[in-house]
């Protein structure tokens, strides 16, 4: 059996302690050692035990005195009984301890998340890159209401805020699209009542790019021939996201058609020479404008020549279905 400590020793007072104190230190350390503070936790529901003894004895003025005269002897034994008042103050102590402790649980509560919107180039979507962000510090706001200011974006380096400020290094993956969420665990507002402090999310805005536009894995991109290059063949120069390269129109091209680089285009994973998508090329055909005497004159001629004879693919493909439909 373990040797009973000294009740005085339990609860940390020195023996002339007045009441109050006496009582006080009962609520510290009982709020300290309740099993509902410490659920599965052996040694707290012991030290429990043991400060509720202590303060029943110590409580009770009647109980207290043999208490200081006999020692353990003076209390508890079979003639002398249990000390009545001072279970009677346990009881109640403790019920004001566990009111405290709902209280607080009913006040507890989960801090809100913060959103930040993270612009990146379409290159920087596609490769990856690594971003440092700053944004208001919400632990050091003096109130929710300034704390939540930290949701909105802050372009790194060129805020205005005076709130104290935290940064972070934000990866971003190849190939990470629009709407891309990286969540910070608990860097967000923080809980009250003791709650867990709520979390960052980065949310990645891919900015427009000029030129290219992506479809899943693939870049497409329109690239403008002359009638003349999709007439007669050509090589052109076609961007890329890895620059440019030279891309061969064979004779004949009509505006629309679609060509295929391969390995042109979003990296579906960010392994070291993971698959790429592809880009696609789209041509169009431009219509020549603001013509010389001489460049109508050739047109005309060749307008002539051409009659309904010469090969049109897809005028003579829509000429076709018209004279089926009207025989029809």
């Amino acid at each position: 059996m373990a040797q009973r400590r000294d009740y005085y020793e339990v609860l940390g007072v020195e023996r002339d302690a007045a009441e109050g104190d006496i009582k006080r230190a009962f609520r510290e350390q009982a709020r300290q050692h309740h099993p509902d503070i410490n659920p599965g936790n052996a040694g707290a529901e012991e030290r429990f035990k043991e400060l509720n003894e202590a303060y029943a004895v110590l409580s009770d003025p009647k109980a207290r005195s043999r208490y200081d005269r006999y020692g353990f002897a003076g209390v508890g034994g079979p003639d002398r009984g249990e000390p009545q008042s001072g279970f009677g103050a346990v009881v109640d102590a403790v019920d004001e301890i566990l009111s405290d402790i709902w209280r607080r649980r009913r006040q507890r509560k989960r801090g809100r998340d913060l959103r930040y919107t993270l612009e990146v180039s379409f290159e920087e979507a596609a490769f990856g890159c690594d971003k440092t962000i700053r944004i208001p510090d919400p632990r050091g706001a003096q109130a929710r209401g300034e704390a939540e200011r930290a949701a909105k974006a802050v372009a790194s380096g060129s805020s205005a805020s005076r709130e104290p400020e935290r940064s972070y290094r934000v990866a971003i993956p190849p190939g990470t699209k629009q709407g891309a969420v990286k969540i910070i665990r608990g860097e967000g507002e923080p809980g009250t009542g003791g709650g867990q402090p709520g979390d960052l999310c980065v949310i990645v805005r891919v900015s427009e790019h000029s030129v290219f536009r992506r479809e899943g894995y693939d870049v497409w991109c329109d690239v403008p021939v002359s009638f003349a290059q999709a007439a007669l063949g050509a090589v052109v120069e076609v961007p890329t996201l890895d620059g440019k390269v030279r891309m061969r129109v064979p004779e004949g091209t009509q505006s629309g058609r679609v060509f295929r680089l391969r390995d042109r285009g979003i990296p579906r994973s960010a392994s070291r020479g993971a698959a790429r998508g592809d880009q696609m090329v789209r041509v169009v055909v431009e219509t020549p404008t603001g013509l010389t005497e001489r460049q109508r004159a050739l047109l005309e001629e060749f307008a002539r020549e051409s009659g309904n004879e010469v090969a049109h693919p897809q005028q003579r493909s829509f000429l076709d279905k018209l004279r089926a439909l009207f025989e029809d």
